[in-house]
């Protein structure tokens, strides 16, 4: 097995898949009143002292940088020990409500947090925010993780959750490949884009490989690519985030998806995208099948590793040369129980995670990834030429341009498996519109949020 392959439920719980908490699957206390969730309230930074401590936690399988800052951070905390469960993204999203409320874990990886939150099963962090300072941390990072008490909106209100690290999507290219259609660099406008487009098949390049089968609408990262080219990112949050009056059936929206169609029928995309699974779509990338990916920055270190020097990143160019880029970026998000048994701990433990040089040394050289933390915190040194330098860049582009954009699919618990997942499959089966496959995304989104 590929060390791509041992990465796709990595992937696919960024994707926060399958609707996360699936609508059969309800929280405690999804009827009658509403717990509150309790807030953290320390008058200082909590600190690991010397008593043995065994911390409960709940990961992802097959995303190895959790567990390797785990274990260096027993390294240097001796007395702090784990007790790891790991499951599939899928599952955790399926089991989070239960899980949390009955058997709370000190430190749990979280899916959409809307729910989880108005449940009152996740602990307010404000308090921790205040002591150990991530309130002066760049906002944006931690916009995301915000939640009204309700659930919604989300991206403002109290922090609910933390990053252990920031991703972001954009295009890998396999350089070989793009020596032969004579691409000597990134596209500057969607246009030159395009152009490559055109040139990779017409050599008989299959110009995209990108999966789109199965429970995982995949083509929603070439999508919220173009919807960043053609607009602008904050509505985009508006609408992931469940703020009054918010639409994703928008004219610069349905020019993204009308672009996107224009390469479906133009066969830019590999024949078999609606059958394709994550797994399959690295394993013909890596097999120099396709010339680009619209994938994330956590392949940058397993490409790196497979494919050393032979593959490039770039993020979606705007339609207009020199403009401003934007990018969906989000934080792996993690989330400290409400009734946890040892939540101090916890929240030392990722404020250690953003702070201390050698986790953000793990965070670079296997989450592929930005650390969280303040801008002047110290960068790992990363080899020159490696992808993981490129998308490293890539980053601080997105965020000089404020680009970062949450998920599509982060809009409520079931938009991805009930609209955004069988809409796109639609579409590129050539049965579907772009007219109809917003109105049938807001239609979920309406049904989902009440509004």
């Amino acid at each position: 097995m590929t060390r791509s392959i041992s990465r796709r439920q990595a992937a696919l719980g960024f994707l926060a898949l399958a609707g996360t908490v699936a609508a059969g699957c309800s929280g405690p206390g999804s009827s009658g009143p509403k717990p509150s969730n309790p807030g953290a309230s320390p008058s200082q930074a909590p600190t690991i002292g010397s008593e043995p401590v065994t911390l409960k936690a709940y990961f992802e399988t097959g995303f190895p940088m959790a567990r390797a800052l785990t274990e260096e951070f027993t390294r240097q905390y001796p007395n702090v020990t784990w007790d790891i469960r790991e499951d599939q993204f899928a599952v955790i999203t399926q089991n989070a409500p239960r899980v949390l409320a009955d058997d709370p874990p000190d430190l749990m990886r979280l899916p959409q947090l809307s729910e989880l939150v108005s449940n009152g099963l996740l602990l307010d962090l404000d308090g921790y925010a205040n002591v150990f300072g991530w309130d002066r941390w760049p906002p944006s990072q931690l916009e995301q993780l915000r939640s009204a008490p309700e659930g919604s909106p989300r991206g403002e209100g109290s922090l609910y959750g933390m990053g252990l690290n920031f991703s972001m999507t954009g295009v890998f290219y396999n350089k070989t490949l793009a020596e032969r259609i004579g691409m000597s660099a990134p596209p500057a406008t969607l246009d030159e884009f395009d152009a490559l487009l055109s040139d990779a098949h017409d050599a008989g390049i299959v110009p995209i490989v990108q999966f789109n089968g199965g429970a995982t609408g995949g083509f929603a990262f070439p999508l919220q690519n173009l919807m960043a080219a053609y607009g602008q990112p904050g509505p985009i949050n508006d609408w992931i985030f469940q703020r009054p009056g918010a639409d994703i059936d928008t004219p610069s929206n349905l020019s993204a998806v009308g672009h996107l169609q224009d390469w479906i029928r133009a066969g830019y995309f590999d024949p078999d995208a609606n059958a394709m699974e994550y797994a399959q779509m690295m394993g013909k990338f890596l097999a120099g099948d396709g010339l680009f990916m619209f994938n994330g920055d956590w392949e940058s270190g397993n490409l790196d590793a497979e494919m050393p020097g032979e593959v490039g990143f770039f993020v979606m160019p705007p339609r207009e040369a020199g403009g401003p880029v934007a990018a969906m970026s989000a934080p792996l998000t993690y989330g400290i129980g409400a009734h946890a048994k040892n939540p101090d701990h916890a929240a030392y433990f990722l404020n250690w995670v953003a702070t201390d040089e050698r986790a953000r040394e793990i965070a670079v050289e296997i989450g592929g990834s930005h650390p969280m933390g303040l801008p002047d915190a110290p960068m790992p040194e990363v080899e020159e030429g490696t992808v993981t330098a490129e998308t490293l860049a890539a980053g601080a582009l997105v965020s000089g341009d404020n680009g970062a954009m949450d998920f599509i699919a982060n809009a409520t618990g079931s938009i991805y498996a009930k609209g955004w997942t069988p809409q796109l499959q639609l579409l590129f089966a050539g049965e579907q519109s772009p007219e109809g496959l917003l109105a049938a995304v807001q239609n979920e989104y309406a049904s989902g949020t009440g509004s």
